[in-house]
């Protein structure tokens, strides 16, 4: 246990950013999964809305340090690049 102010409050604040952190990875996991999802079953009218969601949530996330910006550049790049040949792809008869 901490004996000092300051590592009480150390204490504290790691405590809160562990659970903001928590959330926002699992969101970020969750609206991955939905896209992954959405493009598996050819549902083209919810891919474009999920993916701009899950740009914005990656966006925030490396905003705020939860993950690396590169990290959330590459998460985009690959995303995109799934999005896009999904929905540029012919459709199936």
């Amino acid at each position: 246990m901490p004996h000092t102010q300051s590592a009480k409050k150390r204490l504290r604040q790691n405590e809160e950013r562990r659970t903001d952190n928590k959330a926002r990875l699992t969101e970020l996991k969750t609206v991955r999964k939905q896209l992954t999802r959405a493009i598996h079953d050819g549902q083209k009218d919810k891919v474009d809305g999920l993916y701009r969601k899950l740009a914005k949530r990656v966006d925030q996330a490396a905003a705020s340090h939860t993950v690396h910006r590169n990290t959330a550049a590459r998460v985009k790049s690959r995303l995109a690049t799934q999005v896009n040949a999904f929905l540029n792809a012919p459709a199936k008869v």
